[in-house]
């Protein structure tokens, strides 16, 4: 008998599990404890759910749908690089950073990418398979139990494109949101997109309310297409446009993500150009200088870094500029460097 994935199932779904065994459905929300709340992966230590239900799940869904296969630590900061096994021996990465009282976890939505930034190593992969919400949950329920500090925030910017898997991250969010789940404020997770419009459309007009991130990383149609190939389908005015319609307020500001690489968008024009489009939005800029994944690319020297900063901030009226030196980058855990050799 093919066994299928009980976690990921939200309380919905986990009602209609016991409805179709004749189980009582309160019985349902103290599954959903167990596995989001409680971060249980051993069924038998459900004490407070009936044997036979314990044995029935046991014998027809998995509880853990990935393995731990390895796990490197930076040298430099409280920074862990995870990487995981699916039952179908495909390799994902996700990323713990503890700084001071934050815990921040990066977790991967797909195996792969097909995206193809050139700038970012999951990219080099290609795409292999979304990941199942069990999946997604997973990487975090693990990280949990591996580290004693509770999770504070959880961004999707580890492989893969949220919202080319949709439906899965959307459900996964809403697990981790829900007070019966992991009880994390909408605030407290992020959602990153390289500009899937009719997504974004979607994203907005259910009015989902976790903080987005647009990985734009240009300013101008050419290098963005020739830096992120979707542009040709969704270019930059048509971004923005959408962006506009989004609801922001201060504790809900959208986040424009901007990769700085050496002669291809680290320019005054291009400083100024992402200042008007920061003012336009009220947004929030976060620019992060290239990480070395081996290509090309490279990083702008610090003169350059601190020339772009400084227009960002000369221009500032209705935005906020953030500057991220990723962590992990002795362990390539930083922002563009998750990869894995998958079959």
């Amino acid at each position: 008998m093919t066994q299928k994935q009980i976690k990921g199932l939200n309380l919905k779904e986990l009602m209609e599990v016991c409805e179709k065994q004749d189980i009582p459905t309160f019985r349902a929300k103290q599954i959903y404890q167990w596995m989001y709340r409680h971060h249980i992966d051993d069924i038998m230590q459900m004490n407070n759910i009936p044997l036979a239900l314990r044995n029935y799940i046991k014998d027809n869904y998995i509880l853990n749908t990935l393995d731990i296969e390895n796990i490197q630590e930076s040298e430099y900061e409280n920074t862990k690089k995870i990487l995981f096994k699916t039952h179908d021996h495909k390799l994902i990465e996700s990323v713990s950073m503890i700084d001071k009282n934050l815990h921040t976890v990066c977790i991967s939505s797909q195996v792969g990418c097909s995206v193809d930034c050139q700038f970012c190593a999951t990219g080099m992969m290609g795409f292999k398979r979304n990941l199942t919400c069990g999946e997604i949950i997973d990487q975090i329920i693990h990280i949990s139990n591996l580290r004693d500090e509770a999770i504070t925030n959880i961004v999707y910017m580890g492989m893969g494109e949220p919202f080319l898997n949709y439906n899965e991250v959307m459900k996964s969010a809403d697990i981790l949101h829900d007070h019966n789940g992991m009880n994390l404020g909408r605030n407290r997770i992020t959602i990153s997109t390289s500009g899937i419009l009719p997504k974004i459309k979607q994203f907005i007009d259910e009015k989902r309310g976790y903080k987005l991130a647009i990985s734009l990383n240009a300013t101008d149609d050419n290098t963005r297409t020739k830096i992120i190939p979707i542009n040709k389908k969704w270019n930059i005015n048509m971004i923005i446009e959408e962006l506009e319609k989004y609801p922001t307020d201060k504790k809900n500001m959208i986040m424009l993500e901007y990769v700085l690489l050496k002669g291809i968008n680290d320019s005054k024009e291009d400083a100024e150009k992402l200042s008007y489009y920061g003012n336009l939005l009220k947004c929030k800029i976060n620019v992060i200088p290239f990480n070395d994944i081996g290509n090309e690319y490279k990083r702008p020297n610090a003169e350059i870094i601190n020339k772009f900063i400084e227009i960002l901030h000369k221009n500032q009226k209705h935005y906020q500029t953030l500057v991220r030196w990723s962590k992990g980058i002795d362990i390539d855990a930083a922002c563009g460097q998750l990869s894995t050799k998958t079959s």
